[in-house]
């Protein structure tokens, strides 16, 4: 698999996590994401449970100010596509190719054919997976 779509399915997990706190979605990722990482042992996946409740509150803290959402979102969108990266990269090939099989099973999107997995916007650029690929969108004078 290219690094350059693991780190897209790792943007999209990221995005998925942030959108669903504290919707009706929330309960249903939020324990599919935890099995995932605890990939059968119940103190990995207790422990992605803690974590994945510590992003809910701090999103729910951030209360109505727009400013303060923006932050905490973007703050906990890199924090997890950066665990579902390491996570993905710790494994070997084949364990690999299972996993990320699994995860874009999970995602919102992720079985509906030509679906789109995320969308993950920083600063000038968005970016949008699906099943039969990636977009990458700068805006601005540089772009």
């Amino acid at each position: 698999m290219l690094a350059e779509s693991l780190a897209a399915l790792a943007a999209a997990g990221g995005a998925a996590v942030v959108q669903a706190a504290g919707t009706d979605a929330w309960e249903g990722l939020r324990s599919r994401l935890a099995r995932w990482f605890g990939r059968g042992d119940v103190q990995r996946e207790r422990a992605a449970l803690e974590r994945l409740d510590r992003t809910a509150e701090a999103l729910a803290a951030a209360g109505p100010d727009e400013e303060a959402i923006r932050r905490t979102s973007a703050r906990h969108e890199a924090l997890w596509q950066a665990r579902l990266a390491s996570r993905l990269d710790s494994l070997g090939e084949d364990e690999r190719e299972a996993s990320v099989r699994d995860l874009q099973a999970l995602l919102p999107g992720g079985n509906a054919r030509g679906a789109v997995g995320g969308n993950t916007f920083h600063g000038p650029t968005a970016i949008q997976t699906g099943d039969f690929g990636r977009q990458e969108n700068h805006f601005g004078r540089d772009a």
